[in-house]
């Protein structure tokens, strides 16, 4: 009787969860995670209530979140991720300026931040790195959060970074079009909060009127995304 060979080798597979509300970039992304690998994409979602239970319910070992999120921020489910599952490791990526969000994105808990624009060669290598219990930052960035950390204040601030996260989200609602009401139904607010969050907003830039606060956040976004919908 012959030897039983023994079972190939197969090399440990890590789920990887993509939240992103364009499902074309869910559907990129996936594509380029499956060839990687090891890696295996568990589910994708485009909603901060979808990717909660998938995470509860699939495990992911990285979860990739796009900053823009239907029903709320990308930078506020980091944190919840984050408090709830706190194994989980979370990859920021966006169409924003690393400069923009990547402080946001580490203070939230997250482990990195990719910018889309990226080649995705270089993206899967972002979510390997974090997967293997690195923090990815370009050079640049990680140098800026250093010096950041060492004078405890932010080095060459605009106004516009020290608005507070879920500011900042009202503000680039603002930017894409959106009225109060469109605001508080995609946030789960009320119309009064919203007001809330402008007069804060106008406040800390230094402005006098909503339509200020309009004219500015559209110009925020034409510069630091190419005018690109988020």
């Amino acid at each position: 009787m012959g030897a039983i060979a023994p079972p190939p080798h197969e090399e440990p597979v890590a789920k990887i969860l993509i939240v992103d509300d364009h499902p074309a970039a869910r559907e990129g992304l996936a594509l380029a995670v499956s060839r990687y690998p090891g890696l295996h994409v568990c589910g994708e979602a485009g909603d901060t209530a979808v990717a909660l239970q998938l995470v509860a319910t699939e495990g992911p070992a990285v979860v990739v979140v796009d900053v823009s999120l239907r029903g709320g921020s990308g930078i506020d489910l980091v944190k919840r991720v984050r408090d709830r599952y706190p194994g989980v490791r979370v990859l920021v990526w966006s169409m924003f300026d690393e400069a923009l969000y990547a402080g946001r994105a580490i203070r939230a808990g997250a482990s990195g931040y990719v910018e889309k624009t990226q080649p995705t060669e270089k993206i899967v290598a972002a979510i390997v790195h974090v997967l293997e219990g690195g923090v990815h930052l370009s050079p640049a960035m990680t140098e800026l959060l250093l010096r950041q950390t060492k004078t405890g204040q932010a080095v060459g601030a605009d106004p516009v970074e020290a608005l507070s996260d879920r500011e900042l989200e009202v503000f680039r609602l603002f930017g894409l079009g959106l009225d109060t009401q469109q605001i508080a139904e995609r946030l789960h607010l009320s119309p009064k909060t919203v007001e809330t969050y402008r007069g804060r907003i106008k406040q800390k830039l230094g402005v006098d009127s909503g339509s200020a606060v309009v004219r500015l956040a559209v110009r925020w976004l034409v510069e630091n995304t190419g005018g690109a919908a988020q």
